[in-house]
């Protein structure tokens, strides 16, 4: 697909030394998360806004893929490229080029990581909250383009909440600045909303301007275990009731809870039915205040503990960090989902995962944030095994209608990309992904940035 004279062009672009073309190196740019692959032709470095947008002209012109890349650890394959081509790795766009603490913004590169961004800021006694679980390796570019959400979306919101203003690059080589460095702005379309979450099909993000938050003052870790799950529920809704909004809500059922003790040896009670993590933070007189009330709320549970310095916390954290890799003792292979339900109805799912669990033979254990409902729904089989492959992706479907009949959404943090891409029409109507596509057409005339991704 790239012809010599466009490897020409290419290295003349970014330099020779900027241009991967060896198989064997280019083997970790083929796949991400799902280990779904597919070779890219090139893999790219660009240095700057004005390189990508000589490749994306080329690519207009000529007609090849232009897919770009963060650092890979998306859950749906938005960085997999699909039909070859250029893969444009964000890896030299990777300053944080401004901590401002008087108007509580951060302008940064792409290819800054999460973490690193975190870390700077709170050096300044700010705070930025998105905190996917990749944050130690993702980054920013990625997150905004798949709209990553995380533990404190409950109370702090997800990426897109957070980003005011951003410079891109159409697929025709426009660079443009959108957005504003201010907390209002109404000039125009949002087209900063619409690039948050597009998953790189609309325009290839170059810089970023973020919006901080005064970093809490102290924090307080708590850990619930409840007989069943709907006990677990209700205690959720009495926190919220009672007007608190927990920074952490996080939720697993009793399937993982066996693993993570069995694994990692942990110490947690034995026939329990659903965890909640519970973490409260703020100024310190009303984070006590109200990890007080979250302890009289969580009266019914079997057991309760909060931790009394950041090493108890520390404590606490391990079953929850643990618990995805603990899953493959149930089965080596699993189908991970991102449903989204009103908090309120979480018994009734983790029910009817049991149901289907039965009815298919396949363990589904479930964990997440509560908090806002985004449960993590894992199908654990062995892929090798045609009848449990077949039922796993029954099972995907049949969730997928109970979610959508429950005012529930099919990802709240993964994205559509490739793996839910057969299932988008079960969720948004004809009229409204004709609508989506004309607006790709608008960006992308030629259909060359991200092809084969969110539309099947």
């Amino acid at each position: 697909m790239i012809s010599k004279t466009l490897l020409e062009k290419l290295s003349g672009i970014v330099g020779k030394k900027h241009l991967m073309t060896s198989q064997k190196d280019m083997v970790e740019f083929a796949s991400d998360a799902t280990k779904i692959a597919h070779m890219p032709d090139v893999v790219a470095f660009p240095e700057n806004s004005e390189q990508i947008s000589r490749i994306l002209r080329l690519a207009t012109e000529n007609g090849f893929p232009i897919v770009p890349r963060g650092a890979g650890t998306g859950m749906s394959g938005g960085a997999v490229p699909v039909y070859g081509g250029v893969v444009l790795a964000m890896d030299r766009l990777n300053r944080i080029l401004s901590v401002d603490r008087d108007n509580l913004i951060a302008k940064a590169e792409p290819g800054v990581i999460t973490a690193d961004l975190q870390q700077a800021v709170e050096a300044q006694d700010l705070f930025y909250p998105p905190d996917p679980a990749s944050l130690k390796v993702s980054t920013l570019g990625g997150n905004i383009a798949e709209c990553a959400g995380g533990l404190r979306a409950v109370k702090y919101g997800v990426t897109r909440d957070y980003v005011l203003g951003l410079t891109i690059v159409l697929p025709t080589g426009e660079i443009i600045k959108t957005g504003v460095e201010t907390r209002k702005g109404v000039a125009g379309y949002d087209l900063v909303r619409l690039i948050a979450g597009s998953e790189g099909t609309l325009a290839v993000i170059t810089a970023m301007t973020l919006r901080l938050v005064p970093k809490p003052e102290t924090k307080h870790t708590m850990v619930a275990f409840f007989e069943n799950v709907s006990l677990a529920v209700q205690t959720v809704s009495k926190i919220i009731r009672n007007k608190i909004v927990p920074a952490i809500l996080e939720f697993m059922d009793r399937l993982c809870i066996d693993c993570v003790r069995e694994e990692m040896h942990l110490d947690l009670p034995e026939n329990s039915g659903a965890m909640l993590l519970i973490e409260v933070d703020g100024h310190p007189e009303l984070v006590a205040h109200q990890a007080r009330i979250i302890e009289d709320l969580c009266g019914v549970a079997t057991v309760f503990r909060a931790a009394k310095n950041p090493e108890s916390a520390e404590e606490l954290w391990e079953a929850r960090r643990n618990v995805s890799p603990s899953l493959h003792k149930l089965r080596p292979h699993k189908i991970n989902e991102d449903i989204v339900v009103p908090r309120s109805r979480l018994a009734e799912l983790i029910s009817f995962l049991g149901t289907v669990s039965m009815e298919y033979g396949l363990p589904i254990p479930a964990f997440g944030h509560a908090g806002d409902g985004n449960i993590h729904v894992n199908i654990m089989l062995d892929e090798e095994d045609p009848v449990q492959l077949k039922n796993g992706h029954a099972i995907v479907r049949a969730l997928f209608e109970k979610v959508i009949d429950m005012g529930g959404t099919i990802t709240g943090e993964h994205g559509i990309s490739i793996t839910k891409a057969p299932y988008l029409e079960m969720e948004i109507p004809v009229e409204g992904i004709q609508l989506m596509k004309r607006i790709k057409k608008a960006f992308d005339p030629e259909g060359i940035l991200n092809p084969g991704k969110i539309f099947s």
